[in-house]
């Protein structure tokens, strides 16, 4: 693995300081008012809000089977759908930015290009993470037609997989977020070829 991922990625507490310089040109709080916040800017962030809602969705509806607020058979109606969702749309969007958006944004800014490739080891890392998640995900399934025990050491394991994918997602989100954002900001979509 890269750098990147010897870097933790959960225990990452931000980009390296050498990779920020945009992003203090250009804080997080003063996006949605700039002129090229439009475009391919506000579809990533929505992308990305879309990804933290699901992975929220998951983590409650985990929480309210082992809570007892949901039986086996309605949690496994309506838990697949959404694993099998959130994984697929995610695992595209990280092709996506992995064979296009990575390679014309390091190319448009090499100052970045250590950048993209920490984004791209987590990519790596997630991708881990999320064929665990599916192992246990499909462990607990299961476990739904046999016995209690079973169930709750199952829907256990699946939840700490859950809450390791999860916590290693919003770290990269966040991220990816600062670094290529205000790079976006910075040069518009059109000088970035991504229009």
């Amino acid at each position: 693995m890269t750098e990147a991922a010897n870097s933790l990625l959960v225990e990452r507490a931000g980009l390296p300081e050498d990779l920020r310089w945009l992003a203090e040109k250009y804080p997080r709080e003063h996006w949605q008012d700039h002129g090229n916040i439009h475009g391919i800017a506000t579809m990533w962030l929505q992308r990305h809000d879309m990804f933290r809602e699901l992975g929220q969705m998951l983590t409650t509806g985990i929480g309210d089977y082992r809570e007892g607020r949901l039986t086996a058979p309605d949690f496994a109606r309506w838990f697949t759908p959404r694993l099998n969702h959130f994984f697929g749309h995610l695992d595209g969007h990280h092709n996506v930015e992995d064979h296009h958006y990575f390679p014309a944004f390091a190319k448009a800014e090499t100052r970045l290009k250590r950048g993209f490739e920490i984004l791209d080891a987590d990519h790596h890392t997630i991708h881990e993470g999320l064929e665990r998640n599916a192992e246990a995900a499909n462990a607990f399934i299961k476990t739904l037609q046999e016995n209690e025990d079973r169930q709750r050491f199952a829907a256990d394991a699946y939840a700490d997989e859950n809450s390791r994918l999860i916590a290693m997602l919003a770290r990269h989100l966040a991220d990816e977020e600062d670094l290529i954002i205000p790079l976006i900001l910075d040069r518009g979509d059109r000088a970035l070829g991504v229009d």
